[in-house]
This record gives structure tokens, sequence and C-alpha cells, in this order.
């Protein structure tokens, strides 16, 4: 997992040397506050330890874990809770992942598994399904990808000017600016329009630059010389569209959906503070864009808890995301949920698993 750090390694070896009864007694108390949200005091524990424990030994026992940096006491009352170090060796030593059922597994692909939609759609449905099962927020990151054209046009400007307009099976329309070369007549401009329409109908335009660049080279195109320069200055401006410039939303689509399911657990005013803090966070997008893309190393899932991660500064909130992959097996995308530390790891991990594992095999 990554957000490890010398405290969090530290805190694992003495994990790992612990009495058998004070490892019972934290991992009793993390299931209870990831069951209830709650801090979970001694005589709760008494009830669930699977040994014989006075609350008074167990206070003892909570004592050395807080020492440890493993608990802390949120409130003056004797409940503990985890602190996101405590989490993270619980949640990767301890943690007992279960599996989906098959009618769980039938209702995902069925919510996804829908014939016509475009890629897009298919993830913004992917991303409600797992807020709502997950009573979170969805979230997914993907790259903006060349979507087919439906129609292309040059629509003349002035003597020496004309607008390339492109219209993609999305209905969305790009523009751009090109110069004409001296001497070109409204039936050559017609041609070229038409030329790039009938070669660019049904296709994105980096799958047909390669077979519109050798035509012109090898004069296929049957295309005169000035029509030929219009095509070509066509498709060199069109294909210096602008790429990424190193920031991560540059090239990056972030979908969110449910984020109002945050709000369902609110108890208390600092409850509301991290909540409105959460969805800054995800106005700005970028840190949690970034963090997403660490999800992409590596197979399965990843699990950020807290402050752990430098990227991600959103105390009391943590992210379970897991990438997906195209026909080819390359990482193309993440996806996952958002919600408080006490999220019920044992039930999203493998939600978010078999999502991520759907939308990979639809979108190939």
């Amino acid at each position: 997992m990554d957000g490890r750090n010398p405290q969090t390694q530290n805190a694992e070896r003495a994990l790992t040397e612990l009495p058998e009864r004070a490892r019972a007694v934290f991992r009793q108390l993390v299931e209870a506050y990831l069951s209830s949200g709650g801090p979970v005091g001694s005589r709760t524990l008494s009830q669930r330890l699977p040994i014989s424990l006075s609350p008074a030994s167990i206070r003892n026992v909570m004592a050395d874990l807080e020492k440890m940096g493993l608990l802390y006491a949120p409130h003056t009352s004797a409940g503990r809770v985890p602190t996101d170090i405590g989490l993270r060796l619980f949640v990767d030593g301890m943690l007992e992942v279960g599996d989906l059922t098959r009618d769980e597994r039938a209702a995902i692909e069925d919510r996804i598994s829908v014939t016509g939609r475009m890629p897009e759609d298919v993830l913004t449905q992917a991303t409600s399904l797992l807020s709502g099962l997950s009573h979170c927020a969805g979230l997914v990151v993907t790259g903006k990808q060349e979507i087919p054209l439906r129609h292309f046009e040059f629509v003349p400007l002035s003597p020496d000017k004309a607008l390339a307009v492109l219209v993609g099976m999305d209905g969305v329309v790009e523009n751009r600016v090109i110069d004409l070369p001296p001497g070109l007549t409204p039936s050559a401009l017609i041609e070229a329009s038409n030329y790039m329409s009938a070669k660019l109908r049904g296709r994105t335009l980096e799958s047909a630059r390669g077979e519109i660049q050798r035509d012109l080279d090898e004069e296929r195109a049957e295309l005169d010389s000035l029509t030929a320069k219009i095509v070509a200055e066509g498709l060199a401006t069109l294909s210096a569209r602008p790429k990424a410039t190193g920031d991560a939303l540059d090239n990056k689509i972030l979908i969110v959906r449910g984020a109002a399911n945050l709000l369902d657990d609110i108890e208390a005013q600092s409850d509301l503070q991290r909540v409105r803090t959460l969805f800054d966070e995800i106005e700005r997008k970028g840190d949690l864009v970034k963090l997403l893309e660490l999800a992409k190393d590596g197979e399965g899932v990843k699990i950020f808890i807290g402050a752990e991660n430098k990227l991600f500064g959103l105390s009391g909130s943590s992210v379970v995301a897991a990438p997906y992959a195209d026909a080819k097996g390359t990482v193309v995308g993440v996806i996952g949920v958002i919600g408080p530390t006490r999220l019920n790891y044992a039930r999203i991990v493998p939600m978010v698993d078999y999502t991520a594992r759907v939308v990979g095999r639809i979108l190939a």
C-alpha cells in the first residue's frame, strides 16, 4: 500500500510483537468501530472478545495501543477509535475480505452491461452504481478519448481563412481556423470538405490521419493541387490540437457521483467540517486525480486511508480504488469510492474490484 512512513513501519513491527490478547483487543476494537462509527469502550469489547478479559485489563491494553499510536480518544470518554496508522495496519494485516454473492455480481453486470452506450455513459453508470452500493461517493478517472466523427466541413471565413468544423458522434462540435492557399476557389473548398467528411465519418481523426496522409503523399486522393493543399493544411492544424501540459487534469476526466451520500452519517459538527473539506477537495479535483493515478500501479485494489498520503490531505476520509484495463491489458482508468475512514472495507473492496473488471471488459 501507498503512504507508508517510518512511524507506520515502527507501529507495524510493534504490533507483530504484541501478545495475542492485545492483538485480539485491537482487532475487535477496529471491527466494532467500522461497524458503529463511534468510540469503542471496554464494556463493548468485553462482550465481543473471544477470550475472557476484565474491563480493567482491556483498558490497560487499550492504553498500551494508544501509546503505540494505534488508537486515540476523540473525547473525554473512555472509548477509543483507531488512528489512520491503526486502520492501515488492520487493513493490511487483519482485514478479512469477503466475496460478492452471485446475485450481487449479476446486479453489477446488469446495471453496466447495456449495449449502445458511449464509454463515458458506461463509466458514469458504474460510478453511480458504486455510490449506491457503498452509500459513499463513487468516482472514476479516465483519459479523454477521441470520439468518432459524424460530420466534417470547411466553412469559408475570408479569402485566406476557413473554419474546419468537426462534429462528433456525441454531438460535440470542435472548430479550428486554418489558412487557405492563394487562389483557392469555392468549389475546391467544397471538394476538400467532401473528401475529408468521407474519410472521417465514423472514425476518429487519429485513426484516419495516416490514410489521408498516404493519399496525399502518393497523389491517390484525385484532388487538384489547391484542394490537396487545403486538405493537408486542415490535417496539420487538426493534428496539432493542444496536448497535455503536465497538469493531471489536462488529459483526464474525473466523474464523481453520489457525493450527497457523505452527508448521511454526519453526527457532529466535526463530521460536517470534514465533509465540507472533502467537497472542497473534490471540487478542486487535481489532487484527487493524482491520488487515483497512483492506483494504476500494480494490480488489484488500492486503499488510501486518511492523511497518510501527501496528495490526499482530507482528514477523516478514505479512498478504495481499482484500475481497469482495455482489450490489450493496458490500464486506462481507475474507479472507486471515497468516504469516511470507517468504511466497510471488507464489503467495498470486492465490490470495487469486480466493478473495475466488468467496466474493463465492457469498454474493451
